[in-house]
């Protein structure tokens, strides 16, 4: 054999160790990368907690790991716990506890975080010492953005129930098919003039104990935009609406929509706030299906029974409970039945002022009625009755 023939053997069999000798190399390179990123996710993590501990939301957990090399990060939250801290008191106003939370990132694209939650999670007022169950199918969200303020986030959850916790007994208060919340960073930055833009989504949510109206089915979708964001540092929500409020900032409405059966409302108009932190604007609404809300607002049985002083004071500001009913009465003795049949039609009455309040429309090709909803300092009118009234939000 040649020395050109052995040289040649020689450097072929070198060749078969490079390969593997350079995905060694790789491979020790990469995983000491992923766990230095696993590492620093920690610490971001860390001052993330500390960051949101200033504006009153305290994040913990009672065990947590990480995992999901060699392509992701995958934080485990077990035990995990929200506290919502007063910044006036030592108490702790507001607790939600849930099983577990699972947060992955991928390595390549560490800004987009997605977590899944565990049900069930329980809430405790701190105030009340009332106690709440909710529980979900899958709950998930994404946040794009991280570690610094996000650009945008969401938030689902299937198949949502919260239930007030009587004793051992779970009562149901509210349900869903599915709740979803989307929010991103519309126009301006996070550090300076942000505008947010919103979105909701509410399959056959249903509220118990409330109203039988809202017992029933319902379909919500609203979009809107939120201005006078100095910044989207975390603060507390009261100095959040201040701030707002200083700069004339405001909740744009661009689109809403409730439907229920038969009856669709849409609306739309701007909110802002006054200086005594209460609502102040107006919203458009445009509605089918007067006719079969207006009789499950329960008016005829609510005469029946005797008006509720605390009832007129909001609907009919002046007017006496025992002077109302001493009409209706004094009208059953004049003329026998007429005070039943007025009561009767209360209902009738109170559509047809409605109808003159708002204009003929048409929604969706329907007959409707449109009118305008104001907020006068937390005083919400329908024309000019008053139908409620909205406590300060700081």
């Amino acid at each position: 054999m040649s020395d050109m023939t052995v040289a040649a053997g020689r450097r072929s069999r070198w060749g078969l160790f490079i390969a593997p000798v350079v995905l060694l190399i790789l491979a020790v390179a990469w995983s000491c990368f992923w766990f230095y990123a696993a590492s620093q996710a920690e610490v971001a993590a860390d001052a993330w907690r500390a960051q949101e501990a200033k504006a009153g939301r305290i994040y913990d957990c009672a065990k947590r790991s990480i995992a999901g090399f060699p392509f992701r990060f995958e934080v485990q939250c077990s035990g995990a716990s929200v506290a919502l801290v007063s910044q006036n008191a030592s108490k702790t106003p507001f607790t939600a506890r849930l099983d577990n939370i699972l947060v992955v990132a991928q390595v390549y694209d560490p800004k987009l975080v997605i977590a899944e939650f565990s049900a069930p999670a329980t809430l405790t007022d701190g105030v009340t010492q009332s106690t709440f169950v909710v529980n979900w199918s899958k709950g998930r969200s994404s946040v794009v953005g991280l570690p610094a303020v996000p650009d945008r986030g969401s938030i689902v959850f299937d198949d949502p129930t919260i239930n007030r916790l009587d004793g051992s007994v779970q009562v149901p208060l509210a349900r869903a098919k599915q709740v979803e919340l989307h929010g991103r960073l519309a126009d301006g930055s996070p550090a300076d003039h942000s505008v947010i833009e919103t979105v909701l989504h509410v399959a056959q949510g249903s509220i118990q104990g409330v109203h039988p109206l809202l017992a029933e089915p319902f379909e919500v979708d609203t979009r809107a935009k939120i201005t006078g964001l100095s910044d989207l540092t975390p603060k507390p929500w009261p100095q959040r609406f201040r701030e707002i409020q200083a700069a004339g900032g405001h909740i744009e409405i661009v689109q809403s929509r409730i439907q229920q059966g038969e009856m669709i409302a849409v609306a739309a108009g701007t909110l802002g706030l006054s200086a005594n932190g209460r609502l102040d604007g107006e919203l458009q609404m445009t509605v089918t299906g007067l006719e079969r809300v207006i009789p499950a607002l329960g008016i005829e049985k609510m005469l029946e029974e005797g008006v509720p002083q605390a009832t007129l004071d909001r609907v009919a500001p002046g007017v006496k409970s025992q002077d109302l009913n001493n009409l209706f009465g004094a009208l059953d003795r004049a003329v026998p039945g007429l005070g039943k049949v007025i009561k009767q039609n209360a209902n009738a009455g109170l559509a047809a002022g409605i109808n003159s309040i708002g204009t003929e429309s048409t929604l969706e090709g329907r007959k409707a009625r449109s009118f305008p909803l104001k907020f006068l300092d937390g005083t919400v009118l329908l024309g000019p009755v008053k139908v409620g009234q909205i406590p300060p939000l700081y």
